[in-house]
Parts: C-alpha cells; structure tokens; sequence
C-alpha cells in the first residue's frame, strides 16, 4: 500500500506535541523530468504542507492558502477579506516592525505578493536559495529561507493590525479599486455578478474602497480595526491553510522547520466554505439580455448558461470535451462560419467554477465586427444550430483520446514553472477534493459520455442570458452600475427570438447550416517525441553561428539542459524600409495582420497539439516565432512563411482589420494611464523612424488594400535574414530551416549599410526634459508620472553593474516611502530601465495626486535617500551585492527562458551572452564609497550631472476630495522638510563660536533660510574631496593652512563692512565641503532679498577667502607639474587665466552690498551676481560666457578630481573642458529649477525647447 493510501505518524525532529506530523503521500505522479522529490505532511493542528526538495533551484519559496476569500465579507462591509490580506504584512508581534518582511525579503534576492479571491486567499514569497557563504543549505547552514518562513508563519500567528497603518492600507486598497474603475474587464465582471441573485455572495463587490471600509461604518459608530480582528479570528484557522515549501534543503530540514514554525497556528476546527444554499443565478435571472457601454470602442457578444458542479469530476471534466469543439477555430467550427459571413473575428469559450457547493457558469465569447452587431441574433442561431449537432451526435471518444493524448504529452514534458508561482499554484490546487497523489497532474483520465450529455443538456435557450457589449447599440442605455458605472440596459429577450433559438436547437441535419460539422483528426499531432540526452560537464552559455553571409545568418544551440522534445526557431527579415515612414509602418502591420487572419484555421490545429507562432514588427523589421515540441515545427514555419509570400489581400478582410486597427489605435489611449508612459518614454529616446500611437493613427486613414499589396512586394523583394534555432533540433536542422526561409522569399541583398540602425537619445548631464500630456479619457482621475534618470551607455559593464546594484538597494525603499507611507497610489514602481544603447532608473506612479506632486515626492525620496545609503551598514550593503548577485546569476527553469535570453542578446546586437557572469563579477568588486559617489554624481537632485526625463500624464477628470488629500499630504511633507531643516541648522551651527565676529549675521543668515526644501551635505564627496586636497594635489595639511589663514583674515574684514561671510573651514576636508557645496544647483542657503552681495556669496556657502584659496593650490599645482615646451603656450594661457580670476574676485569684493539688484539666487544662471554682465575668461580667441560662479567652481573641483601627472594631461584636460564649458555657456539655462525644459508635441515630432532654441528629438 503506498503512502498516499494512509496516514502515517512521523517525527519532525526533536519530538514533543508539536513535532509530530502526518504523513499523507509521498509518491506524487510528476512530470518524467522532475528531479524534485515531495512530501505531503499534515501537522497536529490539521495544517497541510506538502514539501517540496529542489536540489538546482536558484529561488526557494513558499506559499499558503487559506479557505476564505470575499464571498465571507460582511455585507455592509464589502472588501474585509482583502483589507485583512493588506494589513497581514504590516507588522506581527514577534516582528513588529511594518515593513521588516519586505526588507528581509529585498536584501535575500526575494520578492513577495498575496491575492483575495471569492473563496481563498493566497499569499506568497520567494527568496534566495543558497545560504550567505553560497554552500548547499542545511539545518545547520540555513539558507535564507529559514528567516522568511519564520516572518511568514507569523502572519497566521500574531499579526498586530496596527492602528498607524489602518488608514494607509485601506487608502492601498482605495487606490487598488481606482485603478481598476476605468477597466472594462472589472467592469463587465462586476455587472455580471450585480445581476445576479442578490442573496448569493457571488452578487457583491469584492475589492472594497476606503468609504465602505472606514467612512461609512465609522459613521454607524463601527471600530473597523475590530471588525477585521474579527474577521480574521472567525475565518483564519490552521484546518483551512494548504501550505507549499520549496527550497535547495532536504525533506527533512523542511519538515522540521516548518512543524516548528507553523504548529503555533490555531486550530479552530471550522467547516470548509461551502455556498450551497442559494444559486448565482436563477430562472428569473434565464433569458434576459444586457446591453453594456464600454469605456473602450469594442463589440463582444456573450452567450452565458448555468452549467453543471464539476467539482468532482477530476478524471472526466465534461467541459473539457464541450469547450474544445465550441471553441474549435479549424474547419466546420462556428468561428469558421460566422467569420465567412465578416460577423465575427474570433470566439473564446470557458467553464468557470464559482464557488464549492454550487454549479458553474459556461460562457461564450464573439469578437464582433460591425456587421456582426447588426446581426448578433443570427449568431446566437448558428451557436445553438451547432449545439444541436453535438446533440445528435453521441460524444467522440477519438475527440477526447486526442485531447487525453496531448495532455499526457504536455504533462510528461512539462516545464519547471519560477518557485512562486509554483508554490502558490499548487497551495491553490490543495483546496480541491483531489487524491492527493494527484496535486501536480490534474489531467483528463477517463471518458464519460453521460456526463458530457448532460453537461451539454445546459446549454439550452431556456437556461442562458446574454450581454452585448457596444458604445454604438442600442445608444440608450437607461440604468448605471454602482459600484463601477457601467451604463447598461436590461431587459428580456424578445419571445421571437426565443422561439427562433428552440428550433435552432433542435434542427435536424437539413435545417442546419451545412459549413458547421465536427473538426477532423489533427495532424499536428507530434508522434517523434525523442530526445538524445548526452552527458555535459558544462552547459553551453551562447549559441553558436553555423552561417554568416550577405543573404542570412543563422545562429543555432542544441538543448543541454532541459531535455524536451521541444525547440524555438526565430526568425528575424530585416528591412528599413517599415521605419521609412508611419505610413509604412501602417502597412506592415496590417499586412502582418491579415497573414495571421488568412492562418487562423490552419494554425489552430498546430495550437492544439502544443506549437505556436507569433508574427509581428520589431525595431529591424519582421519578427517570426515559431516554438513547441519540433517534431512538426518546421511544417508549420514552411506555410507560414508561404502564406506570407503568397498572401492574396481580399477587400472585405482589410476592411475589417482596417477597422480593427482603427479601434485599436483609439483605444490604446483609453487604457490606464500607467500603460502608456513605457510608450511615450520609448518614442522620447528614440531617433525620428520610431512612431508613436498618434502618428500611426494619423497615417492609417490613407492606407488602401493596393497600398498593402504593393508594399507587401516591396518588402520581401529585398531583405537580410536572421535565424535562431534552439532546442531539440541538429546542427543540419537549423541549416536546413534558414535555406527554406530563403527559398520561399528569394529577397535580393540588403546591403549592411542600409541595415536598419537603433540608438538612443544622449542626456546631456544637467538636463531636466519634461514631456506633458493630457489623457484622452475624459472620466480618467488617474495621473501618472514616469520618471527616467540616464547614467549612460547600455554597454558599459561597470556602469550598468553600478546601476543594478543601485536598483536593489533603492527598490523596497521607494515602494516603501511612495506607496505604503505616502500611499500616492497603488501602481508604484522603480526599477532598471534599459534604452536601445541607454540605461538608467525608471520611477513611475500612477496617482490621483497631480503629476507635479508625484514628481516633488519622487525628488523627496531621492534626496533622502542619500542618507539612507550613508546611513548603510557594510553588513547591509554586502548583503544587497550577494541579493543581488544571486539575481543576476538565477538559471532559467525552461527552454523559453534560455532562448528568451539569447535573442534578446541577438536582437540587440551587444551579443553579451555571458551578460549575468559579467554583471554578478562587476557588482562583486563594487564598493560602498563607488555607489555613494555614483548616486551622488547621477541622481541626488542636487548634482550637476544628471540626466532626467520626466513623462507627465494629465488626467481630465477629478477624484472626489483629491485636492484636500493633496493639501495635507504636502503640509505633512512641508513639516517633514522644516524638521530636517532644523536638523540642518543645528548640524552647521557648530562651524560658529560665540566670539566671532560675524555671529550676529550668520545667525540672520541662518533664520532666513527658504522655505525650499535644503540639500543635505554629500559627506562622502567632501571626503572625498579632502582626501583630494591633501593626498591628490600633495599639498600638506600646514601648507593649506596658511592659505586658508590668509583667506579667513580677508573674509573676516570684509565681513566687517557688511560685504561678505567669512571662510567657515580651518581644514582641507572643511575646504573641500565648500568647493562640494558651491558647485551645487541647489544651494546650501537661500537668497535673503535685501544683501546682495552678501547672499550672492552665502547662497553659494563660498566666500572670497575660499576662491583664493582654490586659485593658489590649482596654481601650486600648475607650477609643480613638469613642462613640456609644445603645450608651453597653453599652459601660459592656463596661467593667465587664473591670474584674471584673482584679480576679478579681488574687483567682485570691492562692491558695496546696496549696488546692484540680485536675480533670485535659486535658480543658477543668476550670472550678474554684483557686476548684471557674465564674468568672461580669455582662452586663445574663445570667449567664454560663465554662468559665475557655478560653471567655474564645477571646472576646479574636475580638475582637483582629475589629478594630472603632467602639462600634456593638464593641457588636454583643459581642452576638453573648453567644448564643455562652450556648451555649457549656451545652454546653462537647461540646469535650471523649477524652469525645467518641456519636451512638447508640435505635431511634426516631439521637439526640446531650450532657452528659446528648438532640439529636434534625436538631435542629441
């Protein structure tokens, strides 16, 4: 008898009553690849946990599901159980901190995420699987599993529900519901479920919002807090959890743990959910039709009937068998039928459960085209005329043998799914009345033709209802619905139509449509599923290149690693003639459409029997995906490719796909605000052959069938070919695919030349573009902001290493900070964002805060998180590199993966198939000061270098008390900023005595600060500078003493007479703080309107004393350096130069504070300081224009930082600063805040205005 036939009491390690389990299966039918080894356990409270040892796995994870979801909310507060999810991961007793799980989780490598469904609840996590010194794990080597299951158990154990985090999780919650109230998806769904029977839990709202959960039942006097300690004390209990764990650790090891940290979790002994009393739908609710407006342009017809309970009917599933033929998309199908006529441009059906205890929905979908609106009645006849033949003919055992067949293949093979998805799959799985042996292999078995007579006994006009989904019919929509508002109208359907569909149902053989028959055998079917499996001590990293000529190259790896009978062949025609023009680009894309329309039929069989193919546009042209088991592979690559060339354009086709596009087009700038920034952030960095939606909608008006056939000729006669082949196919095979390509198509050369050519748009340091852009949707409330800071070339290893690392320690931070304390809205992302030759750090928000809030919070972040970074332990920090590390060197689980990891080296042409090597190495070597000075350099608001694009999405419409919420949220920020301002104050304090003689001013000084928030001091660079001044430029620490002496006494007397602050610094390092704040955008203080002069200085925190200073070292050091008598009249020009400084800044103290007017010092061009005209320098016959003293204390503190060994590299320094200061002198207006540039839609391209100068997009 096998373990899955009993139970069996085993020891979980140290013995005791909590480490006694049962052991429920451990021979669990599994894929014949599978090299896990499981274990189904059941703990002393009747908790069930199948453990699960993966000895290769990169990530271990766990999940668990507990039997209640929304159908056990309270009706008067919609939305409870999925506020319990929320507040779970606020914080438990024996972890009180909020926020600690995801801390843990983001420095192991791990992620974590949770959902609320009708009747379960399902959280889940993955981490890193190997231990911190990278060993196998053990018990007495945990891996970090260890920490996070010990966090996780606790959620069932002890959650705190904190007061402080209530609100803010429900405004979560709040956002999450908005997101959703403009999605068609939601709101179709919700409709459906408000129609229903008002007495089953399936007709409420599920998600909640801030109003049903805390406005309205505080106003009944309700304590909500209580009420979801309640709820959590009446539902969750340990009899209801299915608990999966995965990790690299024995059986055993798992066991332990887990009897150890989930035997606390209470048994409370409830009954499983069940619904049995009430049906979703009654017969009052049968023959009714909805008409629905959608926020979309779209048409959907649906067709919906009470099927029956298959919970069940494991090994039968009847709907399998009725689904399979209604959704049949080959020959004698309805979808064949109906699209002949051009009603219909597809058809989906499903068999949806509801909940334990009652039957199911079946529902059909149509797709519909204009015609078919008009003659949706019709299409409802030739369904039930196709239910009729299912009818009459008894069920198909070679239909189902066929369907059984494949999903023995398909399971057989089966790839390794990620770890999470895995675990909280299969915890979902282990709600079912399933044999448990069964958990990973739910799959047809046996043929029941009784019970697909009767599932097929539901489909019958007098037990469906419909809903037909139109902005255009019947245009009077006279009800709305709450929760969403959806404009619909419901009614009956007409009797006629009821009498036509019950003869349609019954129609013999003569009265039916003679196009509708059952679908024949499928010849797709693989047959060869063989796989020559070969000992390798190492697995390839890249494929290999087998052909490179002027025709086609082709690229090719045989599978080492996974062993399936499956391959992925790609193949790539490069043309430049589709980026030519948005016309042309128009035109391809519907010729690629209409190709995918004309193999609709012929491809579904090839579908069916596990091989799919994708044709669409890419950056160089055409892209053709073929993948699944290779045994037919390249059948179906050869009619594709045909069809391609031969494809005859009918006219009625065109229009519709025209029209499909047309629709598309209109309804891309309907979707969420949040999907369409990545668009418009793509388009900005790209050069002019990159169209965005408008462009293209503009052009396809003109676009005619000629048009397309013409340019369908043109396209393929000249072309460069691409081939990757990957997976259970030779050396031979590959070869022989690119020559077939080529000899269906026989394309002229495309020269390399004309290859089309990708790059990036470059940042220049100090830019601030801004492109703002008004929605379309006129009911959106939804803003959003994506925020892009460049750091530089994609192919720079060091950099984008630099930038990966960046990316972890900021992630859970940022989500932390914008989402859960601000709660700015529910779509809060940062991340690594790669360009065509760019990269950098992508920030997005979609909120219904305006765009430039959003954008002050995300600066905000930025500016206090250099602190926290500052703040790092090396522990900390070390721990980010090994999370991170671990990241970058994760294997793929499946063939997919691998290949989706070759091409994308392929596609984009930097062929760096040993990328995650590199990067692991190069994040290895990095150090905290490295990341310091690089996020300091390329994104603290405060630096001069960076590079910022910011995408602005205006919503038209407004939320309901949007404007108040913002109003408090900046305040609070406004109180945030005074206290750190304070801090500020008492952080510089110090810097002055008693006794000075300018205490009385700097404590003026000091009271004047702005209401702007201040720059915290960039410690690490004045260190970082100091050790320059003392160690770089081996100037002694007395030797600057003198200087600094000298300078203190002239900044001291001139600040007598009201002229100028003193010299705060008596050391190097406290010069190397001034040189490091003056070159700042954003000064350490702010003007104070009535000292000009005065402030001119201090809103630098630069005096006079401290310019000379600079001045004599750069020129100790200029005279130090050994000469070289071809750069002797530069380095005399160098030398003048400075000269002309000294005696400038000599003139500059001079002037009287009541002189001159002062521009306002915050912004950076303020370049009449005292004198209203720019401070020039003399370089050869190259007038310089200044922006004082900004520009000038930027070039010192470079060439302190550059530290030349000689005159030649001092004099090619210097040279390569006069293009930049040229540049910058005319462009210094772009480092100004809070005048950013704005990148604006001039209808002929997206252009950057600049100071009165117009930059063409890809200019730069």
């Amino acid at each position: 008898m096998s373990h899955s036939q009993h139970e069996e009491e085993i020891s979980a390690g140290h013995g005791g009553p909590t480490s006694i389990v049962a052991l429920l299966a451990d021979d669990l039918e599994k894929p014949s690849l599978d090299d896990r080894e499981y274990r189904l356990i059941r703990l002393h409270n009747d908790l069930e946990a199948l453990l699960v040892h993966d000895p290769e796995t990169d990530k271990a994870s766990a999940a668990l599901d507990i039997n209640v979801g929304n159908f056990s909310d309270e009706t008067d507060m919609p939305g409870t159980a999925h506020a319990v999810e929320h507040l779970l991961f606020m914080g438990t007793k024996k972890f009180p901190v909020e926020n600690e799980y995801h801390q843990y989780l983001s420095a192991q490598s791990g992620s974590s995420n949770a959902y609320t469904g009708s009747t379960s609840t399902n959280y889940f996590f993955d981490v890193g699987a190997k231990p911190t010194n990278d060993e196998d794990p053990s018990d007495s080597n945990p891996s970090p599993l260890l920490g996070a299951l010990n966090r996780f158990a606790q959620f069932f154990i002890d959650p705190l529900f904190l007061p402080s985090t209530l609100d803010r999780e429900l405004k979560a919650v709040d956002s999450e519901n908005k997101k959703n109230l403009r999605d068609d998806i939601w709101r179709l769904h919700q409709l459906e479920k408000s129609l229903s029977n008002p007495k089953h839990p399936y007709h409420n709202f599920n998600t909640g919002n801030f109003e049903v959960l805390k406005t309205l039942p505080e106003a009944r006097g309700v304590n909500v807090r209580d009420k979801f300690i309640d709820f959590y004390a009446k539902h969750y209990s340990a009899n209801r959890m299915k608990l999966v764990v995965l990790g690299r650790e024995s059986l055993d090891v798992l066991q332990k743990w887990v009897a150890e940290l989930f035997s606390p979790v209470v048994n409370k002994n409830l009954k499983p959910n069940r619904w049995p009393e009430e049906l979703p739908f009654r017969k009052s609710e049968m023959g009714m039709q909805c008409f629905a407006k959608p926020v979309k342009d779209f048409r959907e017809l649906f067709l919906h009937f009470t099927f029956i309970d298959e919970e069940f009917m494991h090994t039968s599933q009847p709907s399998s068998y009725i689904r399979h033929l209604i959704a049949h998309e080959g020959p004698g199908s309805i979808i064949a039928c109906i699209k002949t006529k051009g009603w219909a441009n597809g058809l989906s059906a499903s068999a949806d459960p509801i909940c334990p205890g009652t039957p199911g929905v079946f529902s059909v979908r149509f797709y519909l085209t204009e015609e078919g609106l008009k003659n949706y009645t019709e299409i409802v006849k030739i369904f039930f005329q196709y239910v009729s033949l299912l009818r009459e003919t008894e069920p198909q055992e070679w239909i189902f043998d066929e369907q059984k067949g494949m999903a023995d293949v398909d399971f057989k093979f089966q790839p390794k799914a990620p770890a999470s998805r895995f675990t909280s799959k299969i915890s979902s799985v282990m709600q079912k009345p399933l044999p448990r042996k069964w958990l990973l292999s739910d799959r047809l078995r046996t043929f029941e033709p009784q019970e697909i007579k009767k599932a097929l006994d539901t489909l019958r006009p007098g037990n469906f209802w419909m809903t037909i989904v139109s902005r255009s019919s019947p245009g009077n929509w006279d009800q709305k619905e709450e929760w969403y508002g959806t404009e619909y109208r419901y009614e009956k359907i007409p009797m006629k139509l009821v009498t036509e569909l019950e003869k349609a149902v019954w129609a013999t053989p003569e009265e039916r449509l003679s196009a509708l028959h059952l679908p024949h055998k499928n010849n797709f079917i693989p047959s060869q599923l063989e796989v020559e499996k070969k000992d390798v001590e190492k697995t390839a990293l890249a494929p290999c290149v087998l052909r490179n000529d002027p025709i086609a190259c082709t690229w090719w790896k045989k599978d080492d690693t996974f062993w399936v009978p499956l391959a992925s062949v790609i193949v790539s025609l490069k043309s430049p003639i589709i980026l030519a023009s948005a016309e042309n680009n128009v035109k391809a894309l519907m010729f690629l459409q209409l190709v995918c329309d004309a193999l609709e039929e012929y491809s579904y069989a090839a579908k069916l029997a596990g091989l799919q193919y994708n044709v669409r546009l890419d950056t160089r042209g055409i892209l053709l995906h073929i993948s699944g088991y290779n045994d037919k592979l390249s059948v179906l690559l050869e009619q594709v490719a045909i069809t391609m060339r031969d494809l005859d354009i009918k006219e009625e086709r065109f229009e519709i796909v025209k029209e499909q596009l047309t629709r598309g087009y209109n309804n891309w700038q309907l979707q969420p605000s949040y999907q369409q920034v990545d668009e418009y952030m793509n388009w900005l960095n790209a050069e002019e052959r990159y169209f965005n939606v408008e462009e293209l909608e503009a052009a396809l008006p003109n676009i005619t069938a000629d048009g397309v056939r013409h340019f369908q000729k043109q396209l393929l006669a000249q072309l460069y070919i691409e081939v990757y082949v990957h997976g259970n196919m030779y050396r031979e095979d590959a070869l022989k695919l690119t020559h077939m390509v080529e000899s269906i198509f026989k394309p002229r050369v495309l020269p390399q030349a004309q290859w089309p050519i990708f790059r990036s748009l470059v940042l220049p340091p100090g830019s601030n573009y801004v492109f703002n852009k008004t929605l379309k949707d006129p009911a959106n409330a939804n803003h959003c902001i994506g925020t892009w800071l460049s750091v530089g070339e994609r192919g720079d290893r060091e950099l984008r290493a630099k930038t990966l690392l960046l990316d972890q320690l900021l992630r859970e931070p940022a989500f932390d900070q914008l989402r859960t304390k601000e709660q700015l809205g529910y779509i809060v992302f940062s991340g690594y964002r790669p360009m065509w030759t760019t990269c950098g750090l992508h920030f997005l928000i979609q909120s219904e805060m305006t765009p430039d809030y959003l954008d002050s919070r995300i600066e905000a972040f930025l500016t206090r998180f250099a602190e926290t970074l500052h703040n790092m332990t090396d522990a900390e920090f070390e721990g980010h590199k090994r999370s991170l590390i671990t990241l970058c060197l994760e294997k793929p689980t499946n063939l997919a993966q691998e290949s989706a990891q070759h091409w994308k080296q392929i596609s984009n042409e930097f062929y760096d198939f040993e990328l995650a090597q590199h990067d692991a190495a190069n994040v290895k070597l990095l150090t905290k000061q490295q990341i310091l000075d690089f996020y300091n350099k390329k994104f603290h608001p405060s630096s001069i270098q960076r590079a910022r694009l910011s995408i602005k999405l205006h919503a038209l419409g407004k939320a309901d008390g949007v404007e108040e919420r913002q109003e408090e949220a900046e305040k609070k920020a406004h109180e945030s900023a005074q206290e750190e301002k304070q801090k500020l104050k008492e952080e510089y304090a110090k810097y002055f005595t008693e006794d000075s003689n300018i205490d009385t001013t700097m404590r003026g000084l000091l009271e004047g600060l702005g209401s702007k928030d201040p720059v915290p001091a960039i410690w690490q660079s004045v260190e970082s500078l100091g050790s320059h001044l003392r160690e770089g430029l081996k100037v002694s620490e007395k030797a600057i003493s003198v200087l600094l002496e000298q300078a203190r006494t002239l900044g001291v007397e001139q600040a007598k007479q009201g002229h100028l602050l003193a010299v705060f610094g008596t050391t190097a390092a406290d010069l190397g703080t001034e040189i490091t704040n003056a070159s700042s955008p954003k000064p350490r203080w702010r003007a104070v309107r009535h000292r000009p002069v005065l402030n001119a200085m201090a809103s630098f925190g630069f005096s006079v004393g401290d310019f000379l200073a600079v001045g004599k070292l750069i020129g100790q050091v200029v005279c130090e350096l050994p000469e070289n008598g071809e750069a002797a009249p530069e380095y005399q020009s160098l030398l003048i130069e400075l000269e002309a400084l000294q005696r400038a800044l000599c003139q500059l103290n001079t002037l009287k504070p009541a002189t001159h007017e002062l521009h306002q010092l915050t912004c950076i061009r303020a370049t009449a300081v005292a004198c209203q005209r720019p401070l020039r320098l003399h370089t050869g016959d190259l007038q310089l224009r200044i922006p004082y003293p900004y520009t000038l204390i930027h070039l010192l503190t470079q060439l302190i930082a550059f530290k030349p060994q000689s005159l030649v590299e001092l004099v090619s320094f210097w040279q390569y600063k006069k293009q930049s200061f040229e540049f910058w002198a005319e462009w210094n207006e772009i480092v100004v805040e809070p005048s950013p540039i704005e990148v604006l839609d001039s209808g002929t391209g997206c252009q950057a205005v600049m100071s009165g100068r117009v930059l063409q997009r890809g200019q730069l």
